[in-house]
């Protein structure tokens, strides 16, 4: 399966009005699975790097509700570059993919949604090691 497969670009409906913009968003519906942690990264700007990792049970989707970011997602073979500057449009990351957050807008809030609470020990954050693992996997 590719990488675009894998990963597909989520579209959520706008239900704004004269009052205001209105994203809804919900686990199991919206995004395939049931929201476990909610995180936001902002105030980074164009030079910083987030994410470099991959995770052995965490599932994400990934929305700029503000600003604009890329995200680079890659399984050690092929690689897909996604940018995200809509608030009603994310990304869907399954796990054991690698990724990289970057080219934060000064006014990006990146919200991360996941299937899983933090556990630092289903993190790779070695990219080597990454490699490694995934083609034990093959």
């Amino acid at each position: 399966m590719s990488l675009k497969e894998q990963c597909p670009i989520l579209h959520f409906g706008d239900l704004g009005d004269e009052r205001g913009k209105l994203v809804v968003i919900e686990g199991g519906q919206a995004i395939p699975f049931e929201i476990k942690r909610v995180f936001y990264i902002y105030d980074s700007d164009d030079t910083v790097v987030r994410g470099q990792h991959a995770n052995r049970e965490s599932e994400f989707v990934l929305v700029n509700v503000a600003g604009e970011s890329k995200v680079r997602i890659t399984d050690g073979t092929e690689e897909m570059v996604v940018k995200l500057d809509k608030p009603m449009m994310g990304v869907y990351i399954p796990k054991m993919l690698w990724k990289d957050m970057y080219d934060f807008s000064r006014d990006s809030v990146l919200l991360v949604l996941a299937n899983t609470h933090y556990d630092g020990s289903e993190y790779i954050r070695d990219y080597e090691e990454y490699l490694k693992e995934m083609k034990g996997r093959k």
